[in-house]
């Protein structure tokens, strides 16, 4: 049987991208979804958007204490066997929660699930392909590895059961760039990820977005947040240095 999933996208002021985020879910056709989205109270087009789709998905309007306590709000809100989250501003590509769906129905053992993602520009045209590879390889390796190397999981591409949170609780609001990153080393502590080949989602990266204009806090903050969960000083540094590489990449490619 498939497992009902229940996706959560946080939004603030997406107005240019919320429509195709949202068509990119509802249009799944996957006979058991549950779409929440949680707005900050956005100025721009965002609510008025999200309201015209009606009961087809379910709208929170209010204050909140930024992406990750809308993310968590979603999240309690949730009834759906399986959860995610993808942000305001990436999309699904067809097909993907009924993949989804049907590998959490056929491996019931199995916590959590991630796949690829393409990574596209503003207007949705594929960049930083070699990226999208580089990770891709990586997550061939051993998953105590490579997530102590960088964070190679596709935040928008990645499912888990939601009974987990019983276990682990929601995400740590103190961390405004790595929310997902912390988020899946505790995963990893109960068990190594399920690793798809399929292609899940599109990522976006745009001026306005935190990977496009503050890239170089958001390492800062992935590396915090690998010092709480790796004690090994070798792993550290490989971590530290891999960052300092892929910052300097950054600026070059922007």
């Amino acid at each position: 049987m498939l497992p009902s999933i229940s996706v959560i996208t946080p939004s603030y002021n997406q107005g240019q991208f919320i429509r195709q985020t949202i068509e990119s879910v509802l249009s799944q056709e996957y006979p058991r979804l549950e779409y929440i989205v949680v707005d900050g109270l956005s100025t721009d087009n965002t609510l008025a958007i999200a309201k015209s789709y009606g009961n087809r998905l379910t709208l929170v309007a209010e204050r909140d204490r930024g992406q990750t306590d809308a993310i968590n709000k979603g999240l309690r809100l949730a009834t759906g066997d399986v959860v995610c989250w993808i942000n305001s501003d990436d999309y699904f590509l067809p097909g993907t929660l009924m993949a989804v769906g049907q590998f959490f129905g056929n491996h019931p053992n199995a916590l959590w699930l991630t796949g690829d993602c393409q990574i596209v520009n503003e207007s949705g045209q594929v960049i930083q392909e070699p990226v999208r590879q580089y990770k891709r390889l990586l997550r061939s390796l051993v998953p105590a590895v490579y997530m102590g190397v960088t964070n190679t999981i596709c935040q928008p591409a990645t499912f888990w059961r939601r009974s987990v949170h019983e276990q682990l609780g929601y995400l740590d609001e103190s961390l405004r760039y790595t929310m997902d990153y912390d988020w899946w080393l505790r995963l990893l502590t109960c068990q190594p990820p399920a690793v798809s080949r399929q292609l899940f989602t599109a990522f976006r990266i745009h001026q306005a977005s935190k990977g496009g204009s503050e890239f170089e806090k958001q390492f800062a903050e992935d590396y915090e947040t690998l010092l709480r969960h790796y004690k090994s000083p070798m792993v550290r540094a490989l971590h530290r240095w891999h960052n300092q590489a892929i910052v300097e990449v950054y600026k070059r490619i922007k």
